[in-house]
């Protein structure tokens, strides 16, 4: 055969997926690093800060493996416990995690700046809005609730534990666009704050958006971001945009109140046939 046809959409996007904590909720993710650092401190093997947000945007059972896996981590629990992390140990650890991750959660829900007004240039603009997360259906139901009273509801929100795999994998994704009732996968934006946010979205073939400030990679509250002298604050938030480009993001934002300005840019691309 000498020739082949290859389909090529044209369209504009269809539906925006963000990731919750540090997106749009828990300004500098927070809540999910107190959480890691509790439950391993109750084993006696303290963790660092760094140390619990490494592995941040999957789920939180692979994320207590990879943990475990660090080689500054293991030694400590060798050293504390007389044996190498095993699977029970980590069934265990993931166990008293679900009650202090749902406590940590509710003392950090709050919704990040510019959500609200980025969800109603999404609406304006007849997007579709879906969300994944790491956290599980159990972890999210209070943040769930807490985000749809201070306005922020999406169309839909998959976990971790109702899919095959979290992230990296494609599945989560997958899903809301499912469940939304959208394709292709290019007329869709991933939105998030950690590296595995950014594989998820490029495994699910959407175009792929890095949060920088907000987040994991900063690492930061909104008080603490805002104390910083404006030359370190700089140096922090290019290393965190590095990181995010670096895994592949096709844009990186500060914020998700910064994500509007880019979806004309997106839809140009899309009408001259590019694709993620």
């Amino acid at each position: 055969m000498d020739f082949v046809f290859r389909r090529s959409y044209r369209g504009p996007l269809k539906a925006i997926i963000v990731d919750w904590a540090g997106t749009v909720i828990d300004y500098g993710s927070l809540g999910p690093v107190a959480a890691f650092r509790e439950v391993f401190s109750r084993h006696n093997v303290p963790i660092t800060m760094d140390e619990a947000r490494e592995p941040m945007g999957m789920h939180k059972k692979a994320h207590i493996r990879m943990l475990t896996e660090m080689p500054s981590v293991r030694k400590r629990w060798v050293e504390t416990h007389q044996s190498e992390p095993s699977d029970e140990d980590i069934e265990q650890l993931y166990r008293e995690m679900v009650p202090v991750q749902v406590q940590c959660l509710e003392r950090h829900s709050d919704l990040i700046p510019g959500t609200l007004e980025a969800c109603r240039e999404f609406r304006a603009r007849r997007l579709k809005i879906g969300s994944t997360t790491g956290y599980t259906r159990v972890m999210m139901e209070a943040v769930i609730a807490q985000a749809r009273e201070r306005g922020f509801q999406p169309d839909t929100t998959i976990t971790a534990d109702q899919v095959p795999a979290g992230r990296p994998a494609p599945w989560m994704c997958l899903q809301a666009a499912m469940n939304l009732q959208t394709y292709p996968m290019e007329a869709v934006v991933k939105v998030g704050d950690t590296i595995p946010d950014i594989q998820e979205g490029l495994n699910a073939s959407m175009w792929t958006i890095g949060v920088a400030k907000t987040g994991n990679e900063m690492g930061l509250s909104q008080r603490e971001v805002e104390a910083l002298p404006s030359d370190l604050r700089e140096e922090k938030l290019q290393r965190s945009r590095e990181r995010l480009y670096q895994a592949g993001a096709h844009y990186v934002v500060d914020g998700i109140g910064d994500l509007p300005r880019l979806l004309n840019e997106i839809n140009a691309r899309l009408a001259v046939g590019e694709r993620p």
